[in-house]
């Protein structure tokens, strides 16, 4: 009976495996996975830079483009430095403490991406159904809001979870079958039933069906637009933060169902799903706005320019 308490009062480090099964690849595996957080540093920061400098990008839609990309190198940060560090340097070990800290940033930032694409839905139904309501109901000011609502109901949703798996006794191991502190893989190796936690996270991801929704009503008003150069302007202004939408909840839907749901697949095939649902969209996400985004890629040529403009004359 004393042994689980002294576990639990001084918890032992978890071990990440990686990717089970292709452990022999992880120093080829790594580059791709280096080459998609290098773009989605340098691409995320440039849309952020292009959004706080040019002020005719000082509207809603921007603002919710630039918080995507802070959600962005967020999770890239929190993911693949320790991811890269494991490939290259065997650096498997990841403290208990350290393991939920990250765990909570990565399901956080998820969260509140959510949050933020289902105000973007709401930013499009307002622009496109209410055009000239537009300017007096989505300011920046509520825009700022509705981002704050997102990261204060994502911590919030989060910080339950964390509380059920830190509480968890860990006594079949400390050997994560994965390549982060992914909450179900980690809560598995807990002798009590992690039953709870699997269906709290089933619970919190529920924004896909109102932003369907919303799109679905979209849809139909662009479809009674008058002229078809009006629809065809509504559909393209649509359609980059459509495809952001696909990425982020197949993805993320996907993993959650492989992971809970494993359906006699090879480990390493739900490791690397979950991976890239984490490390690819970071990288798009800026490289779609950028070119869907006329005044998203006009203000990232103009910092550009800027920026070779200073270095001529420093030199």
């Amino acid at each position: 009976m004393s042994t689980p308490n002294r576990s639990h009062t001084n918890p032992r480090p978890f071990l990440l495996m990686g990717i089970p099964g292709l452990e022999a690849l992880h120093v080829w595996i790594s580059i791709p996975f280096c080459i998609t957080y290098i773009t989605a540093l340098l691409g995320n920061s440039l849309v952020l830079l292009a959004v706080s400098l040019d002020r005719s990008l000082h509207e809603p839609m921007y603002y919710f483009i630039a918080m995507l990309a802070v959600i962005d190198l967020i999770v890239s940060t929190a993911v693949v430095p320790k991811m890269l560090g494991m490939f290259w340097l065997g650096s498997r070990e990841i403290g208990f403490e350290a393991c939920f800290i990250q765990m909570f940033f990565i399901h956080t930032s998820t969260a509140v991406e959510s949050g933020v694409l289902l105000a973007m839905s709401l930013d499009r139904y307002v622009a496109i159904c209410s055009p000239l309501r537009y300017s007096t109901l989505l300011t920046g000011a509520r825009a700022g809001q509705m981002g704050l609502l997102s990261l204060a109901r994502g911590a919030a949703a989060m910080a339950p979870l964390m509380c059920l798996l830190t509480r968890l006794p860990y006594c079949r191991g400390r050997e994560v079958p994965h390549s982060y502190c992914e909450h179900m893989a980690v809560a598995g190796l807990g002798c009590a039933d992690p039953g709870p936690g699997h269906r709290y996270s089933l619970a919190v991801a529920t924004d896909s069906a109102f932003i369907a929704f919303s799109y679905s009503v979209i849809l139909r008003a662009v479809g009674r637009l008058p002229s078809q150069e009006a629809r065809v302007k509504a559909l393209t202004t649509c359609g980059s933060h459509v495809f952001i939408i696909l990425i982020f909840y197949v993805g993320g839907l996907l993993s959650m169902y492989l992971q809970r749901f494993p359906f006699d697949l090879a480990p390493h095939i739900q490791v690397l799903v979950a991976d890239l649902y984490l490390t690819v969209p970071p990288m798009l996400n800026p490289l779609i706005y950028g070119i869907k985004v006329k005044q998203i890629q006009e203000g990232i040529l103009k910092l550009l320019r800027q920026l070779a403009g200073l270095r001529l004359t420093s030199c």
